[in-house]
């Protein structure tokens, strides 16, 4: 049975392709090349990948990541859809599922949501449920630099506590919204968030995000 993670990769790989290696995305100074070469690195490529998130490695997981962006588009695109290598603990089902369903989801966006004529995309029931699961284990960690507190909520009535603090923001909408505004990309969420304007517009603009 194919994963939720297996089915994203596909998808990010085919929207990849059809966009083209020169093509806007919403991650800051990433065309979809860089985007692409981010994906590669970050699974096949360990001993670099620790600069996503530990400062010192930064500036070794940018010359590899560069390395790789030399590559030719095509190449990289077929890389990143035939998956992480063997040893690789991304080729293990569980940490593929833990690690990549909302990674491959938000990057979808990026590539979609910076086309001018982009529409949401309408997501089952079964993959939503899979992403709010996902946000509401995170959650604390995603809403840590928050300067309010910050409270989602699903258009079913579920919230997720981002951050507790006063005045609180009340942000509602689909999973897959929730998780974009979450992420830092709030200004392409689609959501309504309610409270006082200022601590609103504060949310608004704060690096969410894991």
């Amino acid at each position: 049975m194919s994963t939720h993670a297996a089915r994203e990769r596909r998808a990010l790989a085919d929207l990849l392709e059809e966009a083209g290696p020169d093509a806007p995305t919403l991650c800051d100074g990433w065309t979809t090349r860089q985007l692409v070469a981010h994906l590669v690195v970050r699974e096949r490529r360990l001993d670099a990948a620790g600069g996503i998130v530990i400062k010192p490695l930064q500036a070794r997981l940018e010359r590899v990541q560069a390395e790789f962006a030399a590559k030719p588009y095509q190449e990289l695109v077929e890389m990143f859809r035939a998956g992480p290598q063997k040893l690789s603990p991304f080729s293990l089902k569980q940490v593929d599922e833990a690690s990549n369903v909302v990674e491959f989801y938000l990057h979808s966006e990026d590539v979609r949501r910076a086309r001018p004529d982009w529409k949401p995309r309408e997501l089952d029931p079964v993959f939503a449920d899979a992403l709010w699961r996902r946000l509401e284990a995170g959650g604390r960690i995603y809403g840590r630099k928050s300067p309010v507190g910050l409270v989602l909520r699903r258009t079913n009535g579920q919230t997720a506590v981002l951050r507790k603090g006063v005045p609180v923001v009340t942000v509602t909408g689909e999973p897959g919204e929730l998780v974009l505004y979450a992420s830092g990309r709030q200004q392409v969420a689609q959501v309504r968030a309610e409270g006082d304007e200022v601590a609103v517009e504060r949310a608004a603009r704060a690096p969410l995000g894991l």
